[in-house]
């Protein structure tokens, strides 16, 4: 996160400081009102925790029905997690017992995805808190009810906020996925620079890729959820303009997606060429307008602000005058058509931007068939399972969520160690008696840094360290200087809430103010002491260091995930390729009977973008994986050039999967060629051998074809030598002949040999 004016505005209108600011309101109303109402310091703590741990499922972003189940369900295991805690406490063996248990057990939750690991942390952390003051059996009830009440105010209050704040929630949730499609439009600009490197600006590609298909789900998810029913009054007007909205940024998420140029080619054959540079600041002006208008919708605002690309077009379409009058069709007519189609995209992306931007002022009218659309729409959102036997099935020592959790258990039973040892130390008890029995912060610190991955935690270890050691510098100064207490009770709420919006954003950051909101919540529980920052600088050295030794007891290396994650990414594909055919087919029947709107063609439709959406997010699973590994230790990666392989064939098989089929549903069939290309295309990707055709039809409308259709027999003849390739390194090696490498990283193989077409090679050093 950097700094800049931009950026600040960005995220000062973002849904995560909206978040926040909604999550440290809650939190800190019950412990205000009954420290400063009630006089009841020590009970306005609990409650505040009661309130955070279901604070922590009520994330920015997510849809509501999902949140308010996962925060009722917080309440009721955070409140049952206090009682058995608050009663363990008081039997040192039981407690001994009962922490590593509930860690293995909530630790276990992240078999649930993201809602079942916030579940599980917000137990562990009201579990940890408990354990800061021993309780009487007689205090237990007390506690636990104080905790309680805290955690049913704020599902309430954040119910509330949610009913009246609705429409702002998906207005942020919206703008957060504009903005990351406009970085994405911004990476896919900077390929036109010469002087920009290909393989680095590949990787960037990716992880655009990846985050904007992340934000794209997360405001399907919200848009999604409460359709226009129909009606006239203003809730179904202002669902009906985000819909818009929704449906143009998916429109202009196939439009960049849906083709693979060959930006090798281009800078190689025109090095010189202004043409490069006019697409390059055209696509830099569409990013501009897209986060132009993100961050109008995430203010409220309807002004039409835009950058014109009507003078890059032209000078384009200029430049490209000049190459026919050179002759470049005919000498090459492959660039030739391959600037055409970067024209066309350019233009075609300007167009929906346009219609973007004029949808944000003026809604279109609703549809007629709103019935139908909605349940069609309903079928891209994302479904919460919870099933006891996915948490069963994964009890045995293969499972990465059972590792896990045996090691956080390990963590929180040595961390208990470390704090009863520090006890029996005299110099300890000499110099601060104050870290004796200090334990259950050490247990804080290792549930917050230790994550299922061994790169995540050890990137949060070091962020962890660098926050806390800022945070525990920035208290001291404030104490030194000896405010009002007022201002310090000002400076603790803004440091919950950047600590609170920040956590998605920047962790360093958030750990710098979440380290200031503590200490100073202890400076108003222990006024005058300034040896808790000392003391939590400590505890939290001894915490991290615990939780990155812990992190090598039986380890979840990525490398173990990454074989399946690519099988799924090869069925994903292969079933976009099949329901886009499925698609083509019945849109050439209907057309033939006269019925071009009919069920039938919709319906495939439906289950192609589906196919699509399905594609999107295995490819962000499997890069996500690969970069997780590129992060661990080096001895404990493998194939490294074999995923890097897969990772740039399988986007550039997506590309043009998404590219042919609009063209294909256009024509009333197809000639042999470029039948026997799909046939080819199918074979590889079902590890099948396959035929290639010779020759493919590039009369009349057939041309456009022919480019596309080349890639993608490329693209899946190389996924199944490489698939190959790991399926042999996987097993013992065969006596035999010597085969050629499969996928050696150059595409002119045998495809190309078949085809007897001029190669384009396909990125693979990124």
């Amino acid at each position: 996160m950097t700094f800049s004016s931009p950026q600040l505005q960005r995220f000062f209108y973002s849904h995560h400081f909206f978040g926040g600011l909604r999550q440290a309101t809650g939190v800190l109303l019950p412990a205000l009102v009954l420290s400063n109402v009630f006089g009841w310091i020590a009970g306005g703590f609990v409650a505040a925790v009661g309130a955070a741990c279901v604070a922590i499922l009520d994330q920015p972003g997510g849809p509501r029905r999902y949140g308010l189940n996962g925060m009722f369900a917080a309440l009721c295991l955070g409140s049952a997690t206090t009682a058995i805690t608050g009663l363990a406490a008081n039997n040192v063996l039981i407690i001994w017992l009962v922490v590593p248990a509930l860690c293995f057990v909530f630790s276990m939750l992240t078999v649930y995805g993201k809602q079942g690991g916030l579940l599980g942390f917000a137990c562990l952390l009201i579990m940890t808190l408990t354990l800061r003051t021993p309780l009487t059996q007689a205090d237990v009830l007390q506690h636990t009810l104080t905790s309680f009440l805290g955690g049913a105010f704020y599902l309430i209050y954040s119910a509330l906020a949610h009913r009246i704040l609705w429409h702002r929630e998906e207005q942020q949730a919206l703008s957060a996925a504009l903005f990351a499609t406009a970085d994405y439009i911004a990476t896919r600009a900077r390929f036109y620079d010469i002087h920009e490197d290909l393989s680095a600006n590949y990787r960037q590609l990716i992880k655009h890729q990846a985050a904007m298909t992340e934000a794209h789900q997360a405001a399907r998810d919200m848009v999604l959820r409460e359709l226009p029913r129909g009606t006239t009054s203003r809730a179904d007007r202002l669902r009906q303009g985000l819909l818009n909205l929704f449906v143009d940024m998916v429109g202009l998420l196939d439009s960049m997606v849906a083709t693979h140029t060959d930006y090798a080619t281009l800078r190689q054959e025109l090095p010189d060429s202004d043409a490069l540079l006019f697409v390059r600041d055209a696509m830099f002006k569409l990013s501009a307008n897209v986060s132009s208008l993100a961050l109008n919708v995430a203010r409220n605002r309807h002004a039409r602000v835009r950058n014109s690309v009507k003078a890059e077009l032209r000078a384009l379409e200029f430049e490209l005058h000049q190459l026919r009058e050179q002759g470049l069709p005919q000498n090459n007519p492959e660039l030739y058509a391959l600037l055409v189609q970067v024209l066309r995209r350019v233009r075609n992306i300007t167009w929906q931007v346009d219609r973007m931007a004029d949808h944000s002022v003026n809604p279109l009218p609703q549809q007629s068939d709103l019935s139908k659309a909605n349940r069609s729409l309903n079928r891209f959102l994302t479904r919460q399972k919870w099933r006891l036997a996915l948490l069963t099935d994964n009890l045995h020592g293969q499972s990465a969520h059972f590792r896990y959790a045996v090691r956080v258990a390990i963590a929180a039973l040595l961390s208990m160690a470390v704090g009863a040892l520090l006890a029996y130390i005299p110099v300890v008890r000499t110099l601060d008696p104050g870290m004796v029995g200090h334990s259950y912060w050490i247990i804080l610190t290792v549930l917050i840094i230790m994550k299922p991955g061994f790169a995540l935690t050890r990137q949060r270890n070091g962020w962890r360290l660098v926050g806390t050691l800022i945070g525990c510098g920035l208290a001291l100064l404030l104490f030194y200087l000896n405010l009002d207490p007022t201002l310090y009770l000002l400076i603790l709420a803004a440091c919950s809430v950047l600590g609170y919006s920040l956590i998605q954003v920047h962790y360093t950051l958030s750990a710098i103010f979440n380290t200031l909101f503590v200490l100073l919540v202890f400076h108003f529980l222990v006024p005058g002491s300034n040896t808790v920052v000392g003391e939590r600088l400590a505890d939290t050295l001894i915490g991290c260091v615990l939780a990155l030794s812990c992190s090598y007891i039986l380890p979840s290396w990525e490398r173990n995930t990454l074989d399946a994650l690519a099988r799924a990414l090869r069925t994903s594909n292969l079933a976009f390729l099949r329901s886009g055919l499925d698609f083509v087919h019945a849109t050439r029947l209907a057309r033939q009977a006269d019925q071009p709107a009919g069920a039938e063609p919709q319906e495939s439709e439906t289950q192609w973008k589906l196919c699509r959406k399905n594609v999107h997010i295995a490819f962000s699973n499997f890069t996500a994986a690969f970069y997780r590994m590129m992060d661990e230790p080096t001895r404990r990666q493998r194939h490294v050039p074999i995923y890097n392989r897969l990772m740039i064939h399988h986007h550039a098989l997506a590309s043009q999967i998404a590219a042919v089929i609009p063209q294909l549903a256009l024509l009333d069939g197809e000639p042999e060629g470029i039948h026997q290309a799909l046939a080819a295309t199918d074979d590889y990707l079902s590890d099948r051998p396959a035929t290639p055709p010779k020759v493919i039809e590039t009369d009349g409308d057939h041309a456009a074809l022919a480019y596309p259709l080349r890639q993608m027999i490329l693209a899946s003849q190389q996924i199944q030598d490489n698939m190959q390739a790991l399926d042999q390194l996987e097993s013992p090696p065969m006596p035999g002949p010597p085969e050629r490498q499969a996928g050696t990283g150059d595409s002119d193989g045998r495809a190309h040999d078949q085809i007897g077409q001029p190669g384009h090679r396909l990125r693979e050093d990124a």
